[in-house]
């Protein structure tokens, strides 16, 4: 039970009886939850019943220590976190083992390393922080793959507010003492209603700020929460003075409260907006169903049932079991929707499992008295518990690097990649060989050869954020590489030539900017960086640009087109390069790579590298001929403009395939690792010589 502490003011040191517990809060608890698991499971989208959980649990904390104070007894701080762990730790353990033996057995290699560093992440409390920086990296591998641990980030904040705020509080109790000789008539409640008003005013300008601009990582950010948690808190603060509303107001403010919870989800499409002011909207209607009085007429006759008293007891487990099932059920049916019937399934078998967790695990180790007898025994639970996880989680961990081991001991031409299509050959690799990259470290794969950008090579203004240069430092040919990150793989195989030739290689680049003109399909951001790019290479004169040219589509569109017979030029292409061509420097455009539906990666670790389910046709993924051959054929362009097209180091024999030569092409649904995209150094110093003089 999560007991509600009674928020009438007393002076320090005056008893009180036991607060009255309010059953319709916990009934409150169950709605969130079930509307959460319900928006997960069959909406996809943000319920607002994660918002009434975080300000909820800032109403019953406040409440506490509030009432620790004005009865003069200890805040005891530390007492109080040793024992909000021992109590929160023992659920979130037991389904941390479970993701991780789930993972082991469900999921891909190629999702493990994430999967090891959110489990660490979630178990202290930083999972927030986790994703808000991967939902912000491009180069994130994982960065479109829902994690079964996703949901800790409420958690996760939910455990740095029980440290932060114990320590507000006790600072607003100092701030008191120290001006209750001057202000004898200040309240301990008003001190705090100051401070967590500051709070609240300046987190919510924070979050609408952060929200506007960066959304994804806002939704993630602590800043951008606290206000929710100030909201809460000064509910509480303030309930003695709120509880005096009129039945006639508070009876259908109550009901009211309900429905706009109810509608939240339903109303607002809040996926890019949250959560910005639009957050308020769940925390002020779960701060009228609290107001709302006691009733025979009021929202507490629906809160109050003791189906739902009984599943609030529930929702703390429930909560962490619903998002693994589910993640682990789409991962193992391969669906991307869930149907009603499967859906009441994981409901059914989630609400198990957390009944069996609180029943078994989480209430007697709650009452296990012998462990909150003392400090250090406590203590002595919560470290065996995080060993609980980290345990396993390390000889996971030994068991990955056992296999990287191996693969660093192969022999290079157990792995020779796309040197294995070109005549005369390495031998063929031994087929006990290790396939490399291992899809355990894919994120070790993208291509950064080069250093950042210096001295006359560095970049001006902000307009171009990333910059890398290779090669030899005194050459005395350039040349320069510009686009998005399907630019940047091929940086690996251009690092190769230049280290070859003697040249030099610098690199622009900006996540999901592909090179051209002017266009409305990029807009603002992508539109300076290209123009940037185009001044720096003007400014610049290398010997040779090398960009790509086409764009290539991610499954069929909504008329029934292949990717293939969506292949087309990037748009506004020609006024791009048409300066640069103009100014005498010679410009190659590559072709698009293909684009799978299901990453590579994870259908080797599934099925194999010789499953028809990893390969595609190349007729399937890509145009018959290249879009660039129409750039080429009228001459317009002039002399100094050739393509490149190396579909074939990628579909040889016209079939896409994710393995080539015991090397792995891909990191992901369409990015070359740089292993392979190295491997094709050779072949393409070849026809980029041959491009740059097609008459030699």
């Amino acid at each position: 039970m999560y007991p509600l502490l009674s928020l009438s003011p007393a002076a320090p040191g005056t008893a009180k009886a036991p607060a009255a517990f309010r059953p319709e809060l916990q009934g409150l608890r169950a709605l969130a939850v079930l509307l959460v698991m319900a928006y997960h499971v069959w909406f996809g989208r943000v319920s607002g019943g994660v918002d009434v959980f975080l300000m909820l649990s800032a109403f019953f904390l406040t409440g506490s220590f509030v009432r620790r104070v004005e009865t003069g007894r200890p805040l005891g701080l530390v007492s109080y976190w040793l024992n909000v762990f021992r109590r929160l730790l023992p659920a979130a353990v037991v389904v941390l083992l479970a993701v991780i033996a789930a993972s082991m057995a469900l999921l891909p290699k190629a999702r493990w390393s994430s999967i090891m560093e959110q489990i660490t992440a979630s178990l202290f409390y930083q999972q927030n922080w986790q994703l808000a920086r991967d939902s912000v990296d491009y180069y994130a591998t994982d960065h479109a793959t829902a994690s079964p641990l996703q949901h800790f980030w409420s958690l996760s904040i939910q455990g740095q507010i029980f440290i932060l705020w114990p320590l507000v509080l006790a600072g607003g109790m100092l701030l008191w003492k120290k001006l209750r000789p001057r202000f004898p008539a200040l309240g301990y409640r008003t001190v705090m209603a100051v401070l967590f008003s500051a709070v609240f005013a300046a987190s919510l300008a924070y979050s609408i700020g952060t929200t506007a601009s960066r959304q994804e990582w806002a939704y993630f950010d602590t800043g951008a929460r606290l206000w929710e948690f100030a909201l809460g808190s000064l509910v509480a603060i303030a309930l003695p003075l709120l509880e005096r509303v009129p039945r006639w107001v508070g009876v259908p403010l109550g009901w009211g409260g309900l429905a706009a919870i109810l509608a939240c989800g339903m109303v607002l499409q809040v996926e890019q907006q949250f959560p910005g002011y639009l957050a308020l909207w769940p925390t002020l209607a779960a701060a009228a169903v609290i107001l709302a009085p006691a009733s025979p007429w009021g929202v507490q006759r629906l809160l109050a049932l003791p189906a739902l008293g009984w599943l609030g007891n529930l929702s703390y487990a429930l909560y962490l079991w619903h998002w693994p099932v589910m993640v682990f059920f789409l991962v193992e049916s391969g669906s991307q929707d869930i149907s009603l019937g499967a859906g009441l399934g994981l409901m059914l078998v989630s609400l198990l499992l957390a009944w069996g967790t609180t029943r078994l695990v989480e209430s007697p180790l709650r009452s296990w008295q012998w462990l909150a007898a003392k400090r250090r025994r406590a203590g002595l639970g919560i470290a065996v518990l995080v060993a609980l996880v980290l345990v396993p989680l390390n000889g996971w961990e030994h068991q990955v690097s056992a296999e990287e081991s191996r693969a660093a001991a192969q022999v290079p031409y157990d792995n020779p990649g796309a040197e294995a299509l070109r005549p005369g050959s390495a031998p063929t690799p031994d087929p006990q060989a290790v396939m490399i990259p291992l899809t355990s470290k894919l994120d070790e794969q993208w291509s950064n050869y080069g250093d950042d950008c210096a001295g006359e090579w560095a970049p001006e203004g902000d307009a171009i954020e990333y910059c890398q240069q290779g090669g030899a430092p005194d050459a005395e040919k350039t040349i320069l590489l510009v686009g998005d990150s399907h630019a940047q793989h091929w940086s690996g195989a251009v690092d190769v030539m230049a280290q070859k030739q003697g040249w030099r290689w610098i690199l622009l680049t900006k996540p999901s900017c592909r090179f051209g003109g002017p266009s409305e399909t990029r807009g603002e951001e992508c539109g300076a960086f290209n123009e940037a790019a185009s001044d720096y290479v003007l400014g610049h004169k290398p010997d040779a640009v090398i960009t790509v040219g086409t764009f290539t589509a991610l499954g069929p569109d909504e008329e029934g087109r292949t990717p293939g017979e969506q292949e087309r030029v990037v748009p506004d292409y020609k006024s791009g390069i048409r300066p640069i061509l103009d100014a005498g420097i010679p410009v190659v455009g590559l072709r698009d790579t293909p684009r799978f539906v299901l990453s590579p990666p994870e259908c080797v670790d599934r099925f194999g590298a010789e499953s028809e389910k990893c390969s595609a046709p190349e007729s399937e993924l890509m145009a018959e001929t290249s879009p660039l051959e129409e750039l080429t054929a009228g001459g317009t362009l002039g002399e100094n403009f050739s393509t490149m097209d190396l579909t074939d180091l990628l579909c040889p024999e016209g079939t896409c395939r994710p393995v080539v030569g015991n090397v792995l092409i891909y990191m992901d649904q369409s990015h070359l690792t740089g292993v392979y995209a190295r491997s094709t150094g050779a072949e393409f110093e070849r026809r980029f010589l041959a491009a740059m003089d097609p008459n030699d």
